[in-house]
């Protein structure tokens, strides 16, 4: 009968030990639904809200007056873009247009310009200028 005592005692333990580990299994995938539950009301809450919110008309942008304001060119900026006046964003694009025509583009670096005889005046004299600094020169040929 002592062996018989040893066995179930043994036995016992892992019995005892088998129960939380289910309880705690079947715990959690009932916490994981009752989580899913509300993040589908959430879900479900937010198109509601954003139906029911009425959709402005488009306004459409008006041009900053700056800008449109017609500018008269500088003697050396007027060879290459014409005596006209122009808006500052008018006389850019005449540039890059002349630019373009006469292929003045770095061919390795875009971003360079090479001034031929025209736009060395207006670039300050400099050989080679940076189209962000295009601007810059531009600036001082616009009055």
């Amino acid at each position: 009968m002592a062996t018989i005592k040893k066995a179930t005692k043994k036995a016992a333990p892992k019995k005892a030990a088998a129960k939380p580990a289910a309880k705690k299994a079947a715990a959690k995938p009932a916490a994981k639904k009752a989580a899913a539950k509300p993040a589908a009301k959430k879900a479900a809450a937010k198109p509601a809200a954003k139906k029911a919110a009425p959709k402005k008309a488009a306004a459409k942008r008006k041009p900053n007056a700056a800008f449109m304001k017609e500018l008269t060119p500088s003697p050396a900026l007027a060879a290459v873009i014409g005596s006209k006046g122009v808006p500052r964003t008018g006389a850019v694009k005449k540039i890059w247009d002349y630019i373009k025509a006469n292929k003045l583009q770095d061919a390795k670096n875009k971003r360079m310009i090479n001034a031929d005889a025209k736009l060395k005046p207006v670039f300050g004299g400099k050989a080679q200028v940076s189209m962000f600094d295009m601007a810059k020169f531009l600036s001082k040929h616009l009055s």
